[in-house]
């Protein structure tokens, strides 16, 4: 999960020179925070580690699940 996500993604939003969509800012989103991107796949790593064997709980991959958040972000604007 991102903190302060909406203000984010606007920032992002103002340094992009093309037309939104979902690659260029993912592409910013990787570029202005590092450390965020980071976290989001240090939980992920830990959250498929802690589940039991043969019980699978479904869980996107950080890149599918920043993605979709940005898509529902661009929808919404």
């Amino acid at each position: 999960m991102i903190q302060n996500k909406e203000a984010k993604f606007q920032k992002i939003l103002e340094t992009i020179t093309d037309k939104p969509n979902e690659m260029n800012m993912f592409a910013g989103f990787l570029k202005m925070y590092p450390e965020e991107w980071k976290q989001l796949k240090i939980n992920f790593s830990k959250f498929n580690r802690s589940k039991q064997f043969g019980k699978t709980i479904p869980l996107p991959k950080p890149e599918q699940s920043l993605k979709k958040e940005i898509r529902v972000w661009l929808k919404n604007r």
